[in-house]
Order: structure tokens, then sequence, then C-alpha cells
């Protein structure tokens, strides 16, 4: 409302206190907070890390209540954020710990029209990646990253690409031997279990030589390794939060203090998470159908017993 008035926008909201009040049709705000929160453009303040935070909280309440389909966040500072919440290192890891995910149960996933790259460690110090990158790490990172292209994304069979932690893929453990005891190990397992995943690839050949362009995701094994040439390829990528029971995106990008109330900062990215979080809430639609044992179907058409997944053998059954 603060914006609004801001920058004298014409935009008419439904202003309610409950999700479960929203109307269709309509732009609904749900209020947070009774106070109206001074914010200045461009500066983060306590004020506005509390407002940003209780908000969020709001809506991690209401996501958990079922009250909405999908989840799309905005930039926030996480330094004004933090001062709530000392903990507070973003939104992928708030929600892991607020609905009560045990780690590394969810996946982060940037995508754009070019590529998907997903993560084994989000925001993670640089000097601690290595120790957090194990054999377990990477083959849950990606069971996860799997079962979401084919469900978010209906690719019945992704091929994933996996890179490497050290230059050269370690060089035969000359420059680190990560490839063999950690990444090697959880390819070659997941390879044996029939899902389509290849490397480890050296980041900088593999990006320099577009090698990405035939694969369906990348799994970088941190940050900036991943999301460096990713940004640098698309400016308006979508962040997904993979592994939640519901649909969560934002935009790939900051808060752009530098250019905020001054009318030059690209919407884009924020449409393309609104856009791709209708997208994904569909795809899974059409999977639970399209998945959906046919011999249940069968069994109601003829008038006999529902089979559960429980009467298949365990080579039937879909993860």
């Amino acid at each position: 409302m603060f914006h609004r008035k801001a920058l004298d926008m014409p935009v008419n909201f439904n202003t309610v206190y409950d999700a479960s009040d929203v109307q269709d049709g309509k732009l609904n705000l749900v209020s947070c907070f009774d106070e109206e929160v001074k914010v200045e453009f461009g500066k983060p303040t306590q004020d506005s890390g509390r407002a940003a935070y209780i908000a969020l909280e709001r809506a991690v309440d209401d996501y958990k209540k079922g009250l909405f389909d999908v989840l799309v966040t905005g930039p926030v500072c996480k330094a004004a954020m933090s001062e709530v919440d000392s903990s507070f290192v973003g939104h992928t890891e708030f929600l892991n710990q607020r609905l009560g995910k045990p780690d590394d149960d969810i996946l982060m996933i940037l995508m754009n029209s070019k590529m998907r790259v997903a993560l084994v460690t989000t925001h993670t110090p640089i000097r601690n990646v290595a120790d957090s990158i194990t054999e377990e790490s990477v083959e849950r990172k990606l069971r996860i990253l799997y079962k979401s292209l084919r469900r978010d994304f209906l690719l019945s069979s992704p091929r994933i690409a996996v890179l490497s932690l050290n230059p050269h893929a370690g060089d035969n453990g000359l420059i680190g031997n990560e490839e063999n005891t950690a990444i090697k190990p959880a390819i070659e397992k997941l390879a044996g279990e029939g899902i389509p995943c290849f490397g480890p690839y050296p980041a900088d050949g593999f990006f320099g030589d577009a090698d990405y362009k035939h694969f369906d995701a990348v799994l970088a094994m941190y940050h900036d390794q991943g999301l460096a040439p990713f940004k640098t390829l698309s400016p308006d990528g979508v962040n997904f939060t993979a592994g939640l029971a519901k649909v969560r995106t934002s935009p790939d990008h900051g808060t752009a203090y530098d250019i905020a109330g001054q009318d030059k900062a690209d919407a884009q990215s924020m449409r393309s998470a609104i856009y791709a979080a209708i997208d994904i809430v569909e795809h899974r639609r059409a999977w639970t159908e399209w998945s959906r044992n046919p011999l249940q179907r069968a069994e109601r058409e003829k008038g006999g017993r529902d089979i559960s997944v429980k009467d298949l053998p365990q080579t039937e059954r879909e993860d």
C-alpha cells in the first residue's frame, strides 16, 4: 500500500486479513499487520526487514493450511531479515526449516529458456563446500532432480549432466579427489538404476563448449559454479524449489536497491516466475492423472476391488 501511494499507482486492491477471504477475479492483498510500514526506496531498514519476514511467515502458514496453490516470493534483503531471525540465509533454507523437511529433501533449480541448473549446495561458504559434497548428498539431489524433471516438467526420460567440483574434474586425483569418492559413485549408482545421468564434467569446458544444450538439466556442486554461467546466458531466469508438496518460484535476482523507485527495473523475471508456477501446477495435475495406476481404473470399471500401490511388486510402483 505504501508503494502504491508513493508511485501514485491506479491499482485497486481487495484488502483482506485472512487468505481464506480472497475473492476470485480480484487483486487480493492479505494484510499481515495493522500498522502502515514506512519504506524508503533503496534503503533496507529494520522495519522493512521485519515486514518482509512477517509476510513470509504468514505466507508459509497459509501454504501449510492449503489456502493457495503456489507461492511466488519476491527478492528480499537477507541482511535486514536476519536481524529478525539470525538463522535466515534465504527463502530455500527457510522453507526447508518451516515445512518440516529434513536436510537435502528440497532442491534449488534455476531455469530459463536455455537451461535448468540445480545445486547440491546453495548458500554454503566456499570453504565448507567440499565437506558437503558426499556420495549421499549428490545421490539425493540427483534423485530429487530426476523426479522433478518428470513430474514438474513432464520429461519422460530426462538427461542430467553432473559437474565436477575440482578443476579438470580433479585430473585423476591430482587436484582433488571428490570426483572419485563422491560424485562418480553417485552417478554410477543411479545410472545403474536406469536414471540417465552423466559426468562429472569440468564446469569451464562444459559451459564454454555449450554442452548444456545436450541435456535437460545440469547439477552443479555449488552456487556460483552453476549460477554465474546461467545468469550470463539469460538474465530473466526463475528460481524453483523442487521437492516441496506445493509449488514455489521466485525471480532469480536480488532487490536492486540502487535502482529502486526509479522505473528502471525489469519485471520480466518476476512475470516469468508467476507463469512458471502456473505451468508447474498444471504439469503436476497432468502427471497425477497420467501416472495413476491403470489397474485401479480397470478394476473400478469392472466393479471389482481397487488395487493399491502396496499390492504391486516393488519394480512396478511409481516413485
